[in-house]
């Protein structure tokens, strides 16, 4: 994953903005919205974000007017302005980027979503995580104040610790919002992720923004999270919560379909070009789906390994496997065991022990490690047994490749 700092025009000023990216090119690309006088750098936007990278869907995060690293002054910002601030985002990402296919928002950033959704018909799925069923909630931060900012116009609130000052502009705003109706009028497909132990905002609000959502809709319940995320784990489950989810509504996040007049079947594998300008492939293999690649600098979109990427991790999984089947046989106390590789390809003149004395020869590294409470000779005993991995044996025998042409 890798994350770019930017920033883009917002409605008092420059906005501030994160830009998580995976590795390779992005499958989808989402817009998060983060929680009241929060920031973009808050546990659940970061966490959300790099898991949602890892899984191929780069993210931008933004610090809303007047918080964060972003310009303009709080007090002068109110819930329609958190609006006007994710269009101008998703009109940065249509143009710099794409437009986002996946609208997230955090507590209060998802009341703002499902606000703002309306105006984003390219955005094919919403997703609220602790959100308020109406941004009206939001005044039991600073209840004890209401009568102060009625009677003066304003009232210095506090917050985590942090003082923000709230304009009489900002309550009438928020009052005067009706989400269940805007809700009931998207027709978009939506996840709502809420924790029933959330003492922010009750896990009610939930209800009743899935009671105001029309179908497909879909509620997963965050057990033993809360509302800020705080634990590593529930923003990770979160993330890949969202990226399965979507699958279903995004399109360049399903699993590719073969293209292919092959049928698959338990003894074969079928390897099909998923787009014949690029290098990216679709494999089945014994009715398992994976995707093969080329890295970003050999042209490629490094969405998956690459076919020497595969051919290692074969003899990895092999060799774990062996070594597994012998312990186990033994009975000899292997807690477990992993299997690290490279491929190389080197002057054949630097290789001491090879017949092959011109061009280039491939070496395969390979490192073993063993958990558990073994001897020495145990240990020992079972890095020899690495070496009679069947697959290890094939790639070291002599193999014949037959290769024919298909009829049309």
């Amino acid at each position: 994953m890798r994350s770019e700092k930017i920033t883009f025009d917002g409605t008092q000023g420059t906005l501030a903005a994160r830009l998580d990216l995976p590795n390779g090119k992005p499958k989808a690309y989402a817009l998060f919205a983060h929680c009241f006088t929060c920031s973009k750098d808050v546990f659940a936007a970061t966490r959300i974000a790099s898991g949602l990278a890892d899984l191929g869907i780069a993210t931008l995060r933004f610090d809303f007017t007047g918080l964060g690293a972003s310009d303009g002054d709080f007090a002068n910002s109110n819930f329609s302005s958190n609006i006007q601030d994710l269009l101008k985002a998703v009109d940065y990402m249509k143009d710099e980027h794409e437009a986002p296919a996946i609208l997230i928002g955090h507590s209060l950033g998802g009341a703002a979503i499902l606000a703002a959704a309306g105006d984003i018909p390219d955005a094919k799925a919403l997703v609220t995580v602790g959100a308020p069923s109406d941004p009206g909630h939001i005044k039991h931060h600073f209840h004890d104040k209401l009568e102060d900012i009625r009677k003066n116009g304003e009232a210095e609130i506090t917050i985590v610790g942090r003082s923000f000052r709230v304009k009489q502009q900002f309550v009438e705003d928020i009052e005067g919002r009706h989400l269940a109706d805007q809700v009931a009028k998207l027709k978009r497909p939506i996840l709502i992720l809420h924790s029933p132990l959330d003492n922010i905002v009750g896990i009610e609000n939930a209800g009743e923004i899935f009671a105001a959502a029309k179908h497909p809709k879909s509620f997963v319940s965050l057990d033993q999270a809360d509302h800020l995320l705080s634990r590593r784990e529930d923003a990770t489950y979160v993330a890949n919560i969202i990226a399965t989810w979507a699958e279903r509504y995004v399109e360049t996040l399903a699993s590719p379909q073969m293209k292919s007049s092959f049928k698959p079947s338990p003894d074969r594998t079928i390897v099909s070009e998923i787009d014949a300008a690029a290098f990216t492939q679709a494999i089945n293999s014994a009715g398992h789906g994976l995707i093969a690649d080329e890295p970003l600098s050999f042209g490629g979109s490094n969405l998956g390994p690459s076919p020497y990427d595969l051919l290692i991790s074969g003899l990895g999984a092999c060799t774990a496997m062996t070594i597994r089947m012998y312990a186990r046989h033994k009975k000899w106390p292997l807690a477990h065991v992993a299997v690290q590789l490279k491929h190389d390809k080197v002057h054949a003149k630097d290789c001491e022990d090879c017949e092959t004395k011109d061009g280039k020869i491939d070496t395969i590294t390979r490192e073993v490690e063993l958990t558990g409470d073994l001897t020495e000779e145990q240990r020992k005993r079972l890095l020899e047994i690495a070496d009679k991995c069947p697959v290890h044996r094939t790639l070291q025998s002599e193999i014949r490749i037959h290769t024919s042409l298909k009829d049309s």
